[in-house]
């Protein structure tokens, strides 16, 4: 009953936490904080991911690899065993290592490859995805003999939709900043990745665009960990793991997202960093605001400038269903007027 009762108390601190104004990192970290009392584990990687491709960003990881961060991203993405994708596939929002490999946890490549070295013997993973995408996973590793049990992992899942809803919550809550102008040097911004995820040269542009854009944390690298993930992605659809787009658009920080792709260059990869358009601003904006089809439809048309009556006639319904359907996007996205709205999608200043 004892333990009933913390993990019904450690619930409610983090339904509170998720309700409370924060960023995604800050949020991340408290709730792995109160999770800590109601699930042992010993170390962890939570991950933000593109929406629509899924490819990860952003990680909040503690973990006895992070000087083989490379190495353990590449085979996170090979691995098909609880790879986040197979869960959402196959509607699991949470699954253990041990479960899914019959105890024999040499049948997960990440295992073989990374997680042995590291006496890791059980890991539960967390998809945080909803109708409206995947925006996060979680691994929780367990280096104790004692797998996760029946009662940690309905535990866990009774808290995935929550924290779904507050990663969402937080993407959309980058969009009520206006990015501030950014003056940089010219010239694309690429990184050339080897096979194993190595840097092995980039543009000058990229150099300065890393210091500007993206000062590095004392504790991580200066390479973005959306580089290693979208270069990770482009490997698992050529080995046929996984077959997203590889491409993730990041946030990085005041209302600045960059978008982040993935291409083969001969034996060698190339990533790409630029300003996300604001089509593909638009997309993130709909889902992360719970749109529906319906209204992220018309707020395409919107941003092409067409105005009320011509979205009617596009869309085939009365300027008053139009209308209707605004004071909807207004609600959801907490707006109070069309310039104020392409504002924050568009990612300008309202004139």
């Amino acid at each position: 009953m004892a333990t009933q009762l913390t993990r019904a108390n450690v619930r409610e601190r983090i339904e509170s936490i998720s309700a409370a104004a924060s960023d995604a990192r800050t949020f991340r970290a408290h709730v792995l904080r109160e999770l800590h009392h109601a699930v042992g584990f010993d170390a962890h990687v939570w991950l933000l991911t593109d929406p629509v491709t899924t490819v990860g960003s952003d990680p909040h990881a503690d973990v006895p690899a992070f000087g083989q961060l490379p190495t353990l991203i590449k085979f996170k993405y090979l691995t098909a065993v609880n790879r986040w994708t197979e869960l959402i596939a196959r509607r699991i929002e949470v699954a253990s290592l041990v479960e899914a490999t019959g105890a024999d946890l040499a049948r997960s490549l990440l295992w073989r490859e990374v997680l042995h070295d590291f006496g890791v013997r059980d890991v539960a993973s967390i998809v945080m995805a909803d109708r409206y995408g995947c925006w996060g996973f979680l691994d929780l590793w367990r280096s104790t003999p004692k797998a996760f049990d029946d009662h940690e992992l309905a535990f866990l899942r009774e808290l995935a939709p929550v924290l779904t809803r507050a990663l969402r919550m937080r993407q959309s809550v980058t969009f009520s900043t206006v990015p501030p102008a950014r003056r940089r040097a010219g010239g694309p911004v690429v990184l050339v990745l080897s096979e194993n995820l190595k840097v092995i040269s980039q543009t000058g542009a990229a150099e300065e665009w890393l210091r500007t854009l993206l000062p590095a944390d004392p504790d991580l690298s200066a390479v973005p960990a959306s580089v290693y993930n979208s270069a990770a992605q482009l490997l698992a659809v050529e080995h046929e793991v996984d077959s997203h787009e590889a491409r993730a658009r990041v946030h990085l920080a005041e209302g600045t997202w960059i978008t982040v792709r993935a291409a083969r260059m001969g034996p060698q990869i190339a990533v790409s960093l630029e300003a996300t358009s604001p089509e593909e601003r638009l997309e993130v904006f709909a889902l992360a605001h719970g749109m529906s089809a319906r209204e992220a439809e018309l707020l395409g048309m919107l941003a092409d400038g067409s105005d009320t009556k011509l979205i009617a006639h596009r869309m085939c319904l009365s300027e008053f269903t139009v209308q209707d359907h605004l004071k909807s996007i207004f609600a959801k996205s907490q707006t109070h007027n069309r310039r104020l709205l392409l504002a924050q999608i568009v990612g300008t200043r309202a004139g």
